[in-house]
């Protein structure tokens, strides 16, 4: 009986990526082709006569593209991310599609930038980086905090929010945590509160870690900064959606934020991972606004970007779309 030769297609490869994707195939003795261009309706047809497709992207997996591909009898599509709000539900179910994603590529890739960078602003070290940039060289008044001494409040405890309390704890923060579902482990140790008001209440810094979800879209408003301790730090390497910009603004004007670190941004497609020549030349308003203030330290989406989690990202979603291709399933299949 002739053996079925597996052929996969591979969008938005990154040169970063490619190294992976070639190492992948070479062992395991699988074609599979690397497209530069995102998956959208101008590349989908590159995908007739592959058996399925690897995909990372910001933009939406529309209808039409998924119908398209289940016109060409591609029905494994597997996410190189975690994130699958931007795939069209309806589309997936109507054409019989299984999808995979990649929930754990480094939870310690995300939780140690959200450390690095909250030591960053308790450290002031934006600020002496701008001072002694100028030749100012003393201390006052920039006197820093220190973390042993404070509450951290974590919000959702998954694989990330755990790797994050993880790095908290051994600068020696007290730490409190929100999560609809209890850890066991964490549950024993008895760091969850009920409400996320209370934690607001008692936490020092708040460490976001939850995923985009219609009823938590800018959970992090008005009412919610009115509701946290004077001077609070906030952490979001989660997803841009879960904080209202405008909100975040209002309240480091008003000091109630003593500091934010954010790794996503609400309006980051299109924008983050673009070379615009010059900062003047980034074409919103709010987000130079943010990068501008010293006691904000804005990153371009990159808590996932190490060599570890790229390679698993890519060789977990390879892994998976075979599993769906020859088997059917695979254990990170996403239900919808």
């Amino acid at each position: 009986m002739e053996e079925t030769i597996v052929k996969i297609i591979a969008y938005g490869i990154r040169d970063d990526e490619k190294p992976y994707l070639d190492q992948w195939s070479k062992d395991k003795g699988i074609e599979v082709k690397a497209v530069a261009e995102l998956l959208d309706e101008s590349t989908v047809d590159q995908a007739k006569g592959y058996d399925g497709a690897v995909v990372y992207q910001q933009k939406p997996y529309t209808a039409e593209v998924l119908d398209k591909l289940a016109s060409f009898g591609i029905k494994s599509l597997s996410l190189r991310n975690v994130g699958v709000d931007n795939v069209d539900a309806d589309a997936i179910k109507r054409n019989d599609i299984k999808v995979t994603n990649v929930p754990a590529y480094s939870p310690n890739a995300i939780a140690e930038l959200a450390a690095t960078q909250l030591m960053r602003l308790l450290r002031r070290t934006n600020t002496f980086d701008c001072k002694i940039a100028n030749g100012d060289l003393r201390w006052a008044p920039d006197i820093a905090d220190e973390l042993d001494q404070m509450t951290v409040g974590v919000i959702a405890t998954g694989r990330i929010g755990r790797a994050a309390i993880n790095i908290y704890k051994g600068f020696g923060a007290k730490i409190i945590a929100y999560d609809i579902f209890h850890n066991p482990e964490l549950e024993k140790e008895g760091i969850y509160v009920d409400t996320l008001d209370e934690l607001y209440a008692q936490a020092d810094v708040i460490s976001l870690h939850s995923p985009a979800t219609k009823e938590n879209e800018h959970m992090f408003n008005d009412e919610a900064f009115g509701k946290m301790k004077d001077g609070v730090f906030i952490i979001n390497p989660a997803r841009g959606a879960l904080v209202d910009t405008d909100a975040l603004i209002r309240a480091l004007d008003s000091g109630k934020v003593a500091g934010a670190a954010l790794d996503v941004y609400e309006d980051e497609v299109g924008i983050f991972n673009t070379d615009f020549g010059s900062f003047d030349a980034i074409p919103d308003e709010r987000l130079k606004n943010l990068i501008k203030r010293e006691n904000v330290l804005v990153t371009p989406h990159i808590a996932f970007f190490t060599k570890t989690a790229v390679k698993n990202m890519v060789q977990f979603a390879l892994n998976s779309n075979v599993n769906l291709i020859e088997k059917g399933s695979d254990e990170s299949q996403v239900k919808f």
